[in-house]
């Protein structure tokens, strides 16, 4: 769901597979973290990594550019929702018994900032927690920060949803710092949650994590695309649900949803009508009355109850926030997925920013698979993009929809995942959310 901004626009909103991506920077990093379960010797022969926080001298700064390709890309690797990942996640439930029956991890301080090339007695404090999550081989006190920890950190934040710079940063440290015997509730509560969605999940499917911001379209239990998103913001969640695909609308008419009336366009009209200014001018929206006629924006009195009885829209366009698709499903609150004209944010770690709906990166993929029975290949939908022609395209077959809540699980490869615990639906308190 969309919100209005002051910048002129409005906002509409590790898995590995060594396959993926090969000949790449991307996938190769991708492939290494699959390395985890290896032997150390193995391991020995990892690649090197473009920008400066690669480099076995390490500056500590970490490649801008880097982080927001990997976050606006991330590789298919292995579908979220797996048979094989029931028990793959019922050995992570083992294994992190084992840690918490042993007395867990220590914490690091929150202060401290870590990189390839320090000695600090913080360190054996981290290598401690890495060769307990299996990130790293080799057991020692030491406090020197080597080669090999910086390849742990990387495996370890990949794991856990961040970009993996290899410093340890003040958002590593946060989930770092979540206790062993947390993190085990969060593994058996989304066993559960993954049980419950697998007794119905058919051939294909789309599944939003919501925690994860990110869109996976599987068909016979591979990953055919997946996608970065932006989801909803913490007082403004994106609802769980189930429903099917049924749609998509091309080049659409905007029509204002209630929250962001209420929440976004009736406090931002008064701000700007106390400036002399109209913000239904200013975004190009309509305001109707009752009656379906269009009003004069100057005579909106943003003041009084009345803006709350009108309807709005905003017609397609290079400013409208669903960009060029938006995708339909039915559901009783009023969310839907959609492109958007504001690409920045898909490259942030944290992309939790809409008003519930889910804006979708390189939407065009996901459009195409979904009206491929239509007889439709991804030109078309380019074409859709690029002229601007207004049409709606209903689905032959409706394709099920899972907006899922899943904060971790483990693939059949053994690498265990977790996300942030965003709208605190884990009930773990604020540790599992706050990094």
């Amino acid at each position: 769901m969309a919100a209005i901004t002051t910048t002129g626009s409005v906002e509409g909103g590790m898995h590995k597979r060594n396959t993926f991506l090969t000949g790449t920077w991307l996938g190769l990093l991708a492939a290494a973290v699959a390395l985890a379960a290896q032997p150390a010797a193995a391991q020995e022969d990892w690649l090197k990594f473009p920008g400066a926080s690669y480099n076995s001298e390490s500056s500590g700064v970490p490649d801008r550019a880097f982080i927001r390709e990997w976050e606006a890309q991330p590789p298919k690797g292995f579908a979220t929702l797996s048979a094989a990942n029931i028990a793959a996640t019922k050995a992570a439930i083992k294994q992190y018994e084992a840690i918490v029956a042993a007395g867990g991890w220590g914490q690091l301080p929150a202060d401290v900032k870590l990189r390839q090339g320090m000695t600090h007695q913080s360190v054996a404090i981290l290598r401690d927690h890495l060769v307990q999550t299996g990130d790293l081989q080799e057991k020692t006190n030491s406090f020197n920060f080597d080669y090999y920890v910086e390849k742990a950190v990387k495996r370890y934040q990949a794991s856990n949803g961040l970009p993996p710079t290899g410093i340890v940063d003040q958002s590593t440290i946060g989930a770092l710092n979540v206790t062993a015997d947390a993190r085990l509730k969060q593994l058996k509560l989304n066993l559960t949650r993954m049980q419950d969605l697998l007794r119905a999940t058919p051939k294909k499917y789309v599944l939003v994590n919501i925690p994860a911001a990110q869109i996976e379209a599987i068909e016979n239990g591979q990953v055919i695309s997946r996608h970065a998103g932006v989801v909803g913001k913490p007082d403004r969640p994106t609802p769980i649900l189930t429903s099917a695909i049924h749609e998509l609308n091309f080049n659409a008419v905007w029509h204002l949803p209630p929250t962001v009336i209420e929440k976004d366009l009736i406090p931002k009209g008064r701000e700007m009508a106390r400036a002399g200014q109209s913000v239904l001018t200013k975004f190009k929206i309509d305001a109707y009355g009752g009656d379906g006629k269009k009003l004069d924006p100057a005579k909106v009195n943003w003041e009084g109850a009345a803006p709350r009885s009108l309807t709005y829209k905003q017609q397609p366009g290079p400013e409208n926030p669903l960009g060029f698709v938006k995708i339909n499903f039915n559901n009783s609150h009023s969310v839907y997925m959609h492109d958007t004209p504001g690409q920045s944010l898909f490259g942030r770690n944290l992309r939790a920013a809409s008003s519930g709906c889910i804006r979708v990166h390189g939407i065009e993929d996901l459009a195409a698979w979904l009206v491929a029975e239509q007889g439709w290949n991804r030109e078309h939908v380019l074409h859709m993009k690029q002229s601007g022609e207004r049409k709606d395209v209903k689905l032959k077959k409706p394709v099920t929809l899972y907006f899922a809540y899943i904060t971790a699980w483990a693939t059949e490869d053994g690498v265990i995942q977790f996300r942030r615990d965003l709208y605190g639906k884990d009930k773990l308190g604020t540790e599992t959310a706050a990094y």
